[in-house]
């Protein structure tokens, strides 16, 4: 019955990754860690790819497993509404961010890049795939990189 009980706890745990909003703090983890960086722009509050990405592919349990392994993950947040307004220093991080890594403010637009901030890889829109062939996509690029 124990056992029971907590199968089905896990299976209910939802489990997330950890997201940076500093790149400075991300880059100097990557670099640590030896791991790549995968930057996502979103508009969380306006963007509805975004926020299917977010459910749908990063809240998944084969990303977020690999993702906690394997990648130093970044989001740079381009909130509309005024109650979401990020402090003034988040947001010109991020359009410095948009300025270098996605100059055509496409959303939701992910990067993957090297500890360096060498860009991988990029995925325009929302992937045209599952969860799991995303993550796969991911692992790829980075095994491509190495």
């Amino acid at each position: 019955m124990k056992l029971l009980a907590i199968a089905l706890v896990s299976l209910f745990t939802v489990t997330s990754a950890t997201w940076f909003t500093d790149f400075t703090e991300a880059k100097k983890a990557a670099l640590e860690k030896h791991q790549y960086i995968l930057l996502n722009f979103s508009g969380s509050d306006w963007c509805g790819p975004c926020i299917r990405l977010h459910k749908e592919i990063f809240d998944s349990e084969a990303f977020t497993s690999f993702a906690n392994e394997q990648l130093v993950l970044v989001n740079a947040d381009f909130p509309r509404l005024k109650k979401n307004q990020l402090p003034k220093a988040q947001e010109q991080q991020n359009e410095k961010l948009a300025d270098t890594y996605n100059s055509a403010g496409h959303f939701p637009y992910t990067v993957l890049l090297n500890a360096d901030g060498k860009i991988i890889k990029a995925w325009d829109g929302f992937p045209k795939e599952s969860a799991e062939a995303f993550t796969n996509e991911v692992k790829q690029a980075i095994d491509a990189g190495n």
